[in-house]
């Protein structure tokens, strides 16, 4: 472990950027539904007269989980398949794409990554309408994309992407809810910023004194709560150096259910859909294989505290929030700095 990423004792857990600023998800979340408004009605208009067949994403780290709640949500709700771009493909290997009827939806923080950026280039060249979803409004990406709305999470200081990575989710819901005129999201989305405060109050800290020692575990979700997990091992990496690898529900008995014994750790999010019923089961097969189990869900039995009455799209948004505020607290209590992982900077450009 890094000198530099050790804090002194003196140092508390709301004292942290990553406390502070994910804390603050609700308010900007609030305020970003307000600002889009327009521009995504107006995105909305063009979309609809484009009409595309299918959608792509390109995306890395935090982006590219957000990434993946999206094409459930765009998938189950509108039914156009999505697919995740690799960037290597145009910016290593140099490879046209044909992507006619396509819409293509880059999501970043800075908006600067080089390979995004050739990415989006290559999509626009074949034929694709291109989409960003970036914090940055004045950046490279908001520049080259045909319709872009913004994050609005302000500046984000800590390494770790948290408010940041909430946003876009919102933003994804935002847009998602008025394309498909769908009532039942746009109910869910208005209750967002108030459930995200009440999800920053849940008491996590068992998750805490069982991890403190962990050297690994597993992170799963399933569905549209998949995007939850793979962010969740992504943050539990970088903040509290712990290895921790997201599985689908369906995918962790593919294999890696081999290495769950007894006392092996297993984080699990749960929404209230079609899904919960195989996640009850998976629950009971690591409970019989005595790992230490830790499920964030409504109704699975020695759950940990969420908010009650979620609607299943919002429910990995409300969980991602409140583990957010556990790992800051456990990232402390394994002797990191969750604002400065070793190794790690803010911005990340790749090629």
């Amino acid at each position: 472990m890094s000198s530099a990423s050790v804090l002194t004792p003196r140092l508390q857990p709301e004292e942290t950027l990553m406390f502070q600023e994910a804390a603050s998800a609700s308010s900007v979340i609030a305020q970003q539904f307000e600002a889009n408004a327009p521009l995504v009605a107006a995105a909305v208009e063009r979309l609809k007269a484009f009409a595309p067949r299918s959608i792509v994403t390109c995306a890395r780290g935090s982006s590219d989980h957000a990434a993946t709640y999206a094409k459930y949500l765009f998938e189950t709700r509108l039914g156009l398949v999505t697919s995740s771009a690799a960037p290597s493909i145009t910016s290593i290997y140099f490879a046209k794409q044909q992507l006619e009827g396509t819409l293509y939806i880059a999501i970043s923080q800075s908006g600067k990554s080089p390979d995004l950026l050739a990415s989006v280039e290559q999509a626009k060249a074949g034929g694709a309408l291109t989409l960003a979803l970036v914090n940055v409004e004045d950046s490279p990406l908001a520049q080259m994309a045909d319709i872009v709305i913004p994050l609005r999470a302000g500046s984000e200081k800590s390494v770790a992407a948290t408010k940041s990575y909430l946003a876009t989710l919102g933003a994804i819901m935002h847009l998602v809810s008025e394309w498909g005129n769908d009532e039942e999201l746009k109910a869910a989305l208005k209750n967002l910023p108030q459930s995200l405060a009440q999800a920053w109050e849940k008491d996590w800290q068992s998750v805490v004194d069982g991890l403190k020692d962990a050297r690994n575990l597993f992170v799963i979700g399933r569905g549209i709560g998949f995007g939850a997990a793979q962010e969740a091992a992504l943050k539990l990496k970088e903040t509290c150096g712990l290895h921790a690898e997201a599985f689908s529900a369906a995918e962790v008995k593919h294999g890696p259910m081999a290495i769950v014994g007894e006392g092996f750790p297993v984080l699990l999010f749960a929404q209230q859909d079609k899904t919960l019923a195989g996640m009850d089961s998976l629950v009971e097969d690591f409970r019989a294989r005595n790992a230490k189990v830790f499920v964030a869900s409504e109704s699975i039995s020695g759950s940990l505290p969420v908010v009650a009455g979620a609607h299943p799209a919002i429910a990995p948004m409300l969980a991602v929030q409140s583990f957010y505020r556990m790992a800051n607290a456990l990232s402390i209590a394994r002797g990191y700095n969750p604002d400065e992982p070793p190794h790690l900077r803010k911005v990340t450009e790749t090629m």
